[in-house]
């Protein structure tokens, strides 16, 4: 597994750093002092990992993943407890306090092994493949392309389509690494949109983009995701 240290302190990050060595399945890729850095390196490596200090200078962890559009597995590390709540309502997977001790970074290191090491590769779907959703006592066999958003909703994804909107137990990351790039596009941390159903593109006064669908949502594209879907949608 890849993964990336964000921690503004040098010293904790050797620290954290010489610890990681001893796991053969952790491979540190990158490292960042500031959660400025840090956004540019998980969206540029896409780890699986982060180890992620919370009270950094400038952008606080939590304010660090808002930026993201690629959101892998969260470890947060730091000195204080009181954030420990907030850190499980972001769907982290652990919370290790400082210093961090040889047994707790074990056992979060087997979390997210456990969390990805997975026997069976999934096959990516096309636009007619057809999949099986369940909800309480309704079940669809929806088609891709009938589906015009995906929506994160902690643990779980909810999908629009046709008059329907069940969820499913997966992340949305999850079920983004099945999808074809060409028909879905991330709009921003939260949401995956069906470019098929687009009906509109609306700038707001303060230069922002709205995407208005066919089911009469809009969703807000986050600025990075802004830039992209104009590069992508230009001649």
């Amino acid at each position: 597994m890849q993964a990336i240290i964000v921690e503004d302190s040098r010293l904790a990050r050797l620290e954290l750093k010489e610890q990681l060595k001893q796991f053969k399945n952790i491979e540190v890729i990158a490292e960042a002092e500031n959660g400025v850095q840090g956004v540019e390196l998980i969206e540029q490596y896409h780890p699986d990992i982060i180890f992620l200090d919370i009270d950094m200078p400038e952008m606080n962890g939590f304010e660090m993943l808002e930026q993201l559009t690629y959101v892998p597995t969260i470890i947060f590390t730091t000195a204080y407890d009181e954030y420990a709540i907030k850190s499980f309502e972001v769907n982290a997977l652990d919370y290790l306090l400082k210093p961090i001790t040889l047994p707790r970074l074990t056992s979060a290191v087997q979390k997210a092994y456990t969390l990805h090491h997975k026997p069976i590769v999934e096959d990516k779907l096309h636009s007619d493949s057809r999949f099986f959703v369940k909800e309480g006592e309704r079940c669809w066999l929806v088609k891709l392309q009938q589906v015009q958003l995906f929506e994160s909703i902690g643990n779980y994804t909810r999908l629009y389509f046709d008059q329907h909107k069940p969820m499913i137990y997966k992340s949305l990351s999850q079920v983004e690494k099945r999808l074809p790039e060409q028909l879905f596009f991330r709009a921003n941390r939260g949401e995956l949109i069906n470019m098929q159903y687009i009906t509109d593109v609306e700038i707001t006064l303060n230069g922002n983009l709205l995407i208005h669908l066919q089911n009469g949502k809009i969703v807000e594209l986050s600025r990075r995701q802004a830039t992209l879907f104009k590069k992508q949608m230009s001649l």
